[in-house]
């Protein structure tokens, strides 16, 4: 559904989606995904999305009115109720190691990217909302996330970088209105929790296993891709 308010004037693009192979297949059905940096799939819509909190300081940073932040539309663009014209959700594929032991393809399982704006400060910065339901690298999980690890992510990430440690960021807590199911204990009995969505903000969300996966599998001309693609926009000076 696609939202004509305020926050459209937002200038939301993707140069991940733009310049790097896409998986021919949309949507979150599971699946190996082979040749392709990210799937696109868009989020699963929730409940009753209501905003918990805001980051000011990230707010500024991206030039979104406070106003705004109070606002219905708020809450279903950053809950993944909603996508603004210029937004292409996607997941990204990415391998990595779990426990020890080399696991293949891993990816975005319960985040899906909303693309970059341009903050206030000049810069671009990465839209991805954490827990907005099932990709195509969730493989038996839901997508999404529950209230309690939301409230840390959010709170840990902020004081992370105001106490001067590089790290992602958060604009946004929003709750969903829809319960998720987890085995908080891990004792054999798991209960309904609220659920949430965390809007995470960064330069990128590039990370070590997006070169992992096409290395492991010999895809020579995908990791040269990825590669050149994260010098030019990353660190042109190289």
């Amino acid at each position: 559904m696609t939202d004509p308010g305020m926050l459209s004037v937002l200038d939301i693009t993707s140069r991940f989606t733009d310049e790097l192979p896409g998986d021919p297949e949309h949507g979150p059905r599971r699946r190996q995904v082979s040749g392709a940096a990210y799937s696109f799939v868009d989020p699963t819509p929730t409940r009753s999305p209501q905003v918990l909190a805001v980051s000011q300081p990230m707010l500024e940073t991206l030039g979104i009115d406070h106003d705004s932040a109070n606002t219905p539309e708020f809450a279903e663009i950053f809950s993944g109720n909603r996508t603004l014209g210029s937004m292409t959700p996607y997941a990204m594929a990415y391998g990595g190691h779990q426990f020890g032991n080399w696991a293949g393809q891993l990816g975005d399982g319960r985040a899906i990217n909303l693309g970059a704006v341009l903050g206030a400060d000049s810069n671009r910065w990465e839209l991805q909302l954490k827990g907005a339901g099932p990709t195509p690298y969730s493989r038996g999980a839901d997508g999404r996330a529950v209230l309690r690890s939301s409230i840390r992510e959010f709170l840990c990430s902020e004081a992370m970088f105001h106490l001067g440690v590089p790290t992602t960021r958060a604009l946004s807590l929003v709750t969903t209105g829809d319960d998720v199911v987890r085995d908080m204990l891990y004792d054999g009995h798991p209960a309904p929790e609220p659920g949430a969505v965390v809007c995470r903000v960064a330069p990128s969300f590039i990370r070590f296993g997006n070169f992992e996966l096409p290395a492991s599998r010999g895809d020579i001309e995908l990791l040269r891709q990825i590669t050149d693609f994260t010098i030019k926009t990353l660190f042109p000076e190289c």
